[in-house]
């Protein structure tokens, strides 16, 4: 059985930014299964310009350089986490952004998030599943949030004891959230060979 390649995706691109640390200590719990191959994917390494191409590379082929390697980039996973903050009830605008520069890539595989922030990123989290569905994702039931008091206690604004300190209460969470990845990728992968095979 050929094991997945799951991206984790860092949502933001601001300096002032806290997402490394989430996304390093997600990648380290990730790491230590046997089950799944991650990757630490980072949008400011992509400089994606806002949204400007025809239409959706579905029905266009994108002509901007950046947005074309950001499609090859995403192309070469089986399923992805998304690490976001929440902006204002909803996820960052260069996540967004990034969402809306591919199409093609991401049909039939499967997506969950790592939301942080004071609510968990929740809201940020419910648009990311619309708007997956939208680009004939799966989005998955688990996801991972780190808000309320263990937010405070890890992050520099607050007690800024880092994700160590809380961790026992995020790894059930992660587990969970990792095994409906790996479930789901495994079922949209051995169907989008047999499409694959049907087609040729």
């Amino acid at each position: 059985m050929t094991t997945p390649k799951i991206a984790l995706i860092i949502g933001s691109t601001r300096d002032a930014r806290w997402a490394d640390e989430p996304a390093n200590w997600l990648l380290t719990q990730a790491k230590k299964r046997s089950d799944i191959e991650v990757e630490l994917v980072d949008l400011r390494d992509f400089d994606l310009p806002l949204f400007n191409e025809a239409a959706s590379n579905l029905w266009v082929p994108s002509q901007d350089p950046k947005a074309v390697a950001w499609q090859e980039k995403i192309a070469e996973f089986d399923g992805y986490v998304w690490l976001t903050a929440e902006y204002n009830h909803t996820m960052p605008a260069a996540m967004k952004n990034a969402l809306d520069q591919a199409y093609n890539e991401w049909v039939k595989k499967p997506v969950t998030a790592f939301g942080y922030g004071s609510m968990g990123a929740v809201r940020s989290v419910e648009h990311l599943r619309q708007i997956a569905v939208e680009l004939q994702m799966v989005p998955v039931r688990s996801a991972l949030h780190l808000g309320g008091a263990d937010f405070f206690a890890a992050h520099p604004m607050g007690a800024g004891k880092g994700i160590e300190a809380v961790e026992e209460n995020l790894l059930p969470s992660a587990s969970g959230m990792f095994d409906d990845l790996v479930w789901w990728a495994h079922a949209t992968m051995s169907a989008r060979a047999e499409d694959q095979a049907k087609a040729a």
